[in-house]
Formats: C-alpha cells, structure tokens, sequence
C-alpha cells in the first residue's frame, strides 16, 4: 500500500482490494441511508498483529485453542465491512450497501442501531500504540472513496466507536489521529 493508491467502489465492492466475504452481515433497512462511518479498531490476540485472526473472527471460524483469549470470543457473530492491516492492505468483508455487525448497542444523534445506516473500518490496532503511516494512507484514500460513493457521510458523520458505546468501547483509541485523518481528506 502507498499513498499513490486509489480505491474505486463498484457495487458495494472495491475493486483493488483482498476480499474474504463474512457470513456477518444482513440486509440495511434503508439502503438508500449509509450515513455514517465508524473508526474501529482490533487486534488478536489482543496487542499482537498478524496472523491472520481478524479474517477468522470475522468469518466465524476463530479456533478457540490457538490462544486463551479465542476461547471467550470465537462465539460471537461480528464483523466489518474492512480492516486495514498495519502495512496499509485493505481486506473486505461486507459489501458497504449491506449490514456488517461491528458496532453493537450505539447510537448516534439520538437514533440508536448505528450498523442500519453505518460503514465500519477495523485499523489492526490497539489502545497502546500509534497507527502505521500505511493505515492512515489507506484509511484516507479509502474514506474519499467511500464519502464519493455515500455522499450522506460528511466529515461530522466520521465518528470513533468510542462515540456511539460511549462507556463501553474506547476504539480507536488514544493514539488515533484525528487531525492527521481529518487533514488528509
């Protein structure tokens, strides 16, 4: 991943991208309303990057004898729409014109089920350490993308979980940059 690179969404997909499809998803009740992008970010086991864990979780296919932590998890239905990997690949797992399973109980402006009208993007990242320059490449690159194709997004519809499961979630955490992010777009 480079700066240089430019994503394109046709139908949901993008085009230059890995793609491993989740069966964590669900059709939008309003297709016509994605409004919303939501900053997230995971890493598993937790503080460790690689692996490739995150495309078993998100698939559903997380074997809970690899690692103590998997055993609390591997049960649960989750996931995103993409997750940019600390070297700035982009991997999508449910197309944007449907409903990925990453924020949970939130709410936004009042209206809560934030995943009805919300695009989620996993940084493989932590509450303990910077983001790579990579994934701010590819995470700006990718939300222009994503605001030309779902112009409801503005830059004041760009939210951390932490802001939607305020007390529950801290993602993307205390070494997030928001101004780096926000001037890049």
């Amino acid at each position: 991943m480079t700066q240089k690179t430019v994503f394109k969404i046709a139908d949901g997909w993008l085009e230059n991208s890995r793609k491993i499809p989740s069966p964590h998803f669900d059709a939008r009740p309003d297709p016509q309303d994605i409004s919303l992008l939501v900053i997230h970010y995971i890493s598993l086991p937790p503080e460790q990057f690689g692996g490739g864990f995150i495309d078993d979780f998100f698939q559903g296919k997380l074997d809970p004898s690899r690692h103590p932590y998997f055993e609390e998890i591997y049960r649960v239905r989750v996931s995103a729409h993409c997750l940019i990997e600390r070297n700035g690949r982009v991997t999508q797992y449910v197309n944007f014109n449907d409903r990925a399973w990453h924020a949970g109980l939130s709410c936004f402006e009042g209206r809560e089920k934030c995943n009805d009208f919300a695009i989620g993007i996993e940084l493989e990242g932590s509450n303990e350490q910077p983001f790579t320059a990579a994934q701010y490449a590819a995470l700006i690159s990718l939300t222009r993308e994503i605001q030309r194709c779902y112009p409801l997004i503005r830059q004041n519809r760009i939210v951390g979980h932490c802001d939607i499961s305020p007390g529950r979630k801290i993602d993307p955490g205390r070494y997030f940059d928001w101004k780096r992010y926000f001037s890049g777009l």
